[in-house]
């Protein structure tokens, strides 16, 4: 049997200037990772659900890369 097909949840806000991209729709919360600008979603056994990413607009220069 197949698995069911999988979504990825992605919103942008254009006044606060943040993008969110959720992987898995489950309990978890919000850490932060090495960059200022980004923070993980995990749960509790620390599984990456989505991340989240500040100043998005200031990305045009060169791209933004951290390990999740």
């Amino acid at each position: 049997m197949a698995d069911p097909e999988r979504r990825v949840k992605i919103w942008y806000d254009p006044e606060g200037d943040y993008l969110e991209v959720i992987f898995d729709q489950k309990a978890g919360y919000f850490r932060e990772t090495q960059s200022d600008q980004v923070m993980e979603k995990v749960d509790e056994q620390g599984n990456v659900l989505g991340f989240s990413v500040l100043r998005v607009s200031g990305m045009r220069e060169k791209p933004l890369e951290v390990a999740l």
